[in-house]
């Protein structure tokens, strides 16, 4: 996974000098909100996702790459907001019929997965699922289908979308200078993987339990 990810991270830096700071700027969001928006994240995450953020961050640190680390991070999390606002629209006006229709085996799995996730945790699903390659591509449609509080979603998407956008954007650009902060990086990540084998863990007792 770490080679995967830092594979990726250096062909989306070799984009810089031929896109040029503005196109980079726009690729950079319009990716960030297509992984949930358009729910491209479901098939290349890493594209659209923390390796795509992660390298924008890499690429500001780089000297006279015209890229500014605040409007570059700030972008990304309004982007992915904006996404996830999206995905909760749909998911609350067409609802299931909109996902099945797109849905393979890979895909009803992870519906099911966030369908278990969001039931367990609510609130703070939507927050922590945007650290989740495969959750937050479906969590937020999936609280759309269970009419959560629109204001309720607001509020965790906003808190969620902007801790991971901005922090993880200036992660990588302080990463470029100290390769420490590269590994701390990966560890939080590692966390929330954890967090969540432990919350689907949970709720695999919990529903067994039930039955």
């Amino acid at each position: 996974m770490h080679f995967i990810h830092a594979t990726i991270s250096d062909q989306i830096q070799a984009w810089a000098p031929q896109l040029g700071p503005w196109l980079f700027y726009l690729v950079v969001w319009g990716l960030v909100f297509a992984g949930t928006g358009l729910f491209v994240g479901a098939f290349v995450p890493f594209i659209t996702g923390d390796s795509l953020v992660f390298a924008a961050g890499l690429v500001a640190a780089g000297s006279g790459s015209g890229i500014n680390i605040w409007a570059m991070a700030i972008g990304v999390g309004l982007a992915g907001w904006l996404g996830d606002q999206v995905g909760y629209t749909l998911g609350r006006h067409f609802g299931r019929p909109y996902l099945e229709r797109r849905k393979g085996k890979w895909l009803e799995n992870a519906i099911a997965k966030s369908e278990k996730f969001y039931t367990a945790w609510g609130w703070w699903a939507v927050v922590v699922s945007r650290f989740m390659p495969w959750a937050r591509v479906f969590v937020p449609p999936i609280a759309g289908i269970a009419k959560m509080n629109y204001y309720k979603f607001f509020s965790a998407n906003l808190v969620g979308t902007v801790t991971w956008g901005v922090g993880l954007t200036v992660t990588g650009y302080f990463a470029a200078s100290n390769p420490a902060v590269k590994n701390v990086s990966y560890a939080i990540a590692a966390f929330f993987v954890l967090a969540s084998i432990i919350a689907g863990a949970r709720v695999w007792l919990k529903n067994r339990k039930a039955s």
